[in-house]
């Protein structure tokens, strides 16, 4: 669906979100009694109380981080000083607390658990005085604003990232990454330009407290995305990466393009961390996240360091990328089987 312009967000869409979360405060007492009543008749546990309640958490979120970012408009002057370093810094802080509490309340609310199995990084006085790329896998829901979550709250880096325009119907997001180093790109083959144009920008500029994010997949994984994947590899003059890509059972092949633009532009030393997850494949599509629900499920977290000095040269990078993202795919396929399932034969998994 295409993205109205920003005036009519501005204008329209962003003070409905508003209103819509004074009318959700007003009437949350009905709406929760009814819930819990409905909630008898489906199976699982307090399903559609869960939704209910994360909705009215997330609306509250969104409506909160909106006026925040008009009252820091208006001290800004009228937008104005939007762009110093003071209005930058007072974004990150409000962009930092609303992913904790969005974070937070999906974790409670799902049960989720987060397992971190990656390594120390090695030199952490190093990476501390580096910027960072950041390239991870792209699976199920939500996976993205984790990573932001872990970013920005737990290692204390101010994310940069290059994502897709549709994102911009989520009026907080919207605002808040229009005003920070990132940027909404469309999505085609005939846009790759722009795509290149804004990695190149974003990584470009960066600092030692920053992280440029991106995602080499470009989509969640499915069965006909993969296929699609290795027949435009095939089309382009690429067998041998259609070939690598064929060895990959969990994951779709990275694009590296993207990736070797952001590892050109990032001013050095920047080292590189992937960020490989499990236990989210399970919920890919809205029917798979009805199913789970609640999710009840432990997502495994695993990161590969390379420091800057370790990285190859740019006519290694290709095979550098996918030799990593096989080792990625190998250790998804060994977690599959310990984290995300769901028992659908226990009449309470639904």
């Amino acid at each position: 669906m295409r993205v109205p312009s920003r005036w009519i967000r501005r204008v329209l869409i962003d003070p409905a979100i508003v209103a819509a979360v004074v009318l959700a405060i007003v009437s949350l007492p009905v709406v929760a009694i009814a819930a819990t009543f409905v909630s008898r008749y489906f199976p699982g546990r307090w399903r559609i109380l869960r939704i209910v309640w994360f909705l009215f958490l997330y609306l509250l979120v969104e409506a909160a981080s909106l006026i925040g970012m008009f009252v820091l408009w208006v001290a800004s002057g009228f937008g104005w000083k939007l762009e110093t370093p003071g209005f930058i810094t007072a974004h990150y802080r409000l962009f930092a607390w609303m992913l904790r509490l969005v974070v937070a309340s999906a974790k409670f609310t799902f049960r989720i658990t987060i397992l971190d199995e990656s390594p120390p990084a090695r030199a952490p006085e190093a990476v501390a005085n580096r910027p960072i790329l950041v390239f991870c896998r792209h699976a199920g829901p939500g996976d993205s604003m984790m990573l932001m979550d872990a970013l920005i709250n737990r290692f204390r880096r101010r994310p940069r990232i290059v994502l897709k325009e549709f994102l911009q119907w989520d009026p907080a997001v919207d605002v808040m990454l229009h005003r920070l180093p990132s940027s909404f790109v469309p999505v085609g083959r005939k846009d790759a330009g722009a795509v290149l144009g804004a990695i190149n920008d974003i990584a470009g500029t960066m600092d030692s407290s920053d992280a440029f994010v991106i995602f080499p997949e470009g989509a969640n994984y499915t069965e006909k995305r993969y296929l699609r994947a290795l027949e435009k590899l095939r089309e382009t003059g690429r067998p041998d990466l259609a070939e690598r890509a064929a060895e990959l059972k969990n994951t779709l092949p990275p694009r590296s393009r993207g990736v070797m633009a952001a590892l050109a532009a990032a001013p050095e030393p920047s080292d590189v961390f992937f960020v490989g997850h499990a236990g989210l494949e399970t919920f890919a599509t809205w029917g798979d996240i009805w199913r789970g629900m609640p999710m009840d499920t432990t997502v495994a977290v695993n990161t590969w360091h390379w420091p800057a000095e370790d990285i190859p040269a740019a006519h290694g990078q290709e095979k550098w990328l996918f030799d990593t993202w096989s080792a990625i795919d190998s250790w998804i396929g060994g977690r599959l089987s310990e984290t995300g399932e769901v028992a659908f034969d226990d009449p309470d998994a639904y």
